[in-house]
């Protein structure tokens, strides 16, 4: 009795006295209480939670009106989160059904909403790939890990395209080479094998393509935050550009895909030839390349009035995207193209030159190969290797891969002698992965070598450093007129070297008398 008499006066000791009694004083809030209630609240945010809520609300009243079940299902996931992507839905709606451990035919709505805060709450983008990659896998109790095929990592690569297209700034676009690329890209990755673990396919995409998924997670977590809006108001999906491919739509959803530069449709040249960096191509070295190379832009506001609601759905879902959605990138300016304007050094070196934003130079060489050096700062002519952390070397067809990356990667001499002469890339000085020679003929990879077919040069700054670029050739025009004009007098014309060069050349020499 004494022990348990002592062991309760220890259990209300904020309220006791030091003999054990209980006062009589009633308990008002105090300034610590009042601080201690957001404390407790913060650990469960309301409005964080309150979307999620909704959501699964919302989905489990709609299965019970359609399906007549109490759960949410597969048919109202689709139809209301993902109206216009219906493998995505497929995906997704698998994995949150894998995750839950559900024993029905649908997810309970606690369950739902258990797993929807989860996926939302992934930040890592190591853990955002890798879980991206088990939703198109399949488990192999064999080998006790998930396996994906290639037909499958095709799958998901198309999904991922086709969100990031259909939000293009211009409208949605289709590239015709969109098989040759990810193909390109399987092939890099499976190396002709029939499948692979999924933690190694993560890893790769890590490792190649560690931006390309990322637009696809940050398009779902719009979906499933905002998505609730539109259906508890009874409208369409497309009003707030869920699961939407209009160019019209007033969402901002703006992804990874740069916007090219460009006359004709994808980037044709005047002899109807398709130039070496397609539509498809851009995405993926986009999600290939750091941020710097797909420079963000200030969005354009949508119009809205008053008598319309949509808009200011709209303008809301913009406002979530800024913080989570990856910003619109810059336009991808054609600086120098062979086929167009010459191969050979000197052409290169004047159309690129003087260009201070980052450069993509793509070769084609023998047998349809393409190769891509990525270039984070300006060009410059130097005996010594140069370039920031962003300086890659890709092989883009007939796999693509990524040959290496790093600063103090590139090299480019012309006029410096006793060094090598022509573009160089790679770490290693006395074994470059790629050797282009002084004249910009031939390239060398492994040791072979290959005649350049074309070259291009892409600039992905903005708008202002191709402007200056172009001011500064101005303005060497201008000099170069001026000197060509140039008025000598007698005295200097004595002294000058093209006096000396036409009278070897058998120009009769004229006396100071003449003169």
């Amino acid at each position: 009795m004494g022990n348990h008499h002592s062991h309760k006066s220890r259990d209300v000791s904020p309220n006791s006295s030091h003999n054990g009694s209980r006062k009589s004083i009633p308990r008002t809030s105090s300034g610590a209480d009042i601080q201690d209630k957001p404390e407790k609240t913060n650990e469960k945010p309301f409005d964080q939670m309150l979307p999620i809520e909704r959501l699964a609300k919302i989905l489990s009243d709609k299965a019970q009106a359609e399906d007549h079940i109490n759960g949410i299902t597969y048919n109202v996931f689709y139809k209301y989160l993902f109206p216009r992507y219906p493998i995505l839905a497929d995906k997704l709606y698998r994995y949150f059904y894998n995750q839950s451990n559900s024993k029905n035919d649908f997810i309970i709505p606690a369950s739902f909403k258990q797993q929807c805060d989860k996926y939302l709450a992934i930040l890592d983008d190591g853990v955002i790939l890798d879980t991206w990659v088990k939703m198109w896998s399949t488990f192999d109790e064999v080998k006790d890990s998930y396996i994906i095929t290639p037909d499958a990592f095709t799958s998901l690569l198309m999904c991922a395209y086709h969100v990031s297209m259909d939000h293009y700034s211009g409208g949605p676009q289709m590239c015709l080479s969109i098989n040759k690329t990810l193909k390109a890209v399987v092939e890099g990755c499976f190396y002709q094998k029939q499948s692979l673990s999924s933690q190694y396919v993560s890893h790769w995409l890590a490792d190649n393509v560690s931006r390309l998924l990322l637009p696809l997670h940050r398009y779902a977590v719009h979906a499933i935050a905002t998505a609730w809006r539109h259906i508890d108001q009874n409208e369409p999906a497309e009003s707030t550009g869920v699961g939407l491919t209009m160019p019209t739509t007033p969402t901002g959803l703006e992804l990874t895909t740069p916007v090219l530069e460009q006359q004709g449709p994808f980037g044709q040249t005047k002899n109807h030839n398709p130039h070496l960096l397609t539509m498809s191509m851009s995405w993926l070295l986009a999600g290939a390349l750091p941020a710097l190379y797909s420079r963000p832009q200030k969005a354009n506001s949508p119009s809205s009035s008053g008598t319309d609601r949509k808009f200011s759905i709209g303008l809301a879902s913009m406002t979530f995207l800024s913080k989570i959605a990856c910003s619109i990138p810059s336009h991808w300016t054609l600086l120098y193209d062979s086929d167009e304007q010459g191969l050979g050094a000197n052409r290169f070196l004047h159309h690129v030159l003087g260009y201070k934003g980052p450069t993509i130079v793509i070769f084609r060489v023998e047998n349809n190969q393409k190769f891509c050096v990525c270039s984070p700062c300006e060009w410059k002519e130097s005996h010594h290797y140069w370039g920031g952390e962003g300086a890659a070397v890709f092989q883009l067809l007939p796999k693509f891969q990524l040959l290496e990356k790093g600063s103090k990667l590139l090299y480019l001499n012309t006029m410096i002698r006793g060094y090598p002469q022509g573009l160089r890339a790679g770490s290693d000085p006395r074994d470059p992965i790629i050797t282009v020679d002084g004249g910009f003929e031939k390239m060398e990879w492994k040791k072979i070598p290959y005649y350049i077919e074309t070259i291009e040069v892409w600039g992905c700054g903005d708008q202002v450093q191709r402007e200056r670029q172009l001011e500064v050739k101005k303005w060497e025009v201008k000099e170069a007129e001026k000197q060509r004009t140039l008025k000598l007098s007698a005295a200097d014309w004595l002294d000058h070297p093209d006096r000396y060069l036409l009278e070897l050349a058998g120009r009769p020499q004229y006396h100071q008398n003449q003169t």
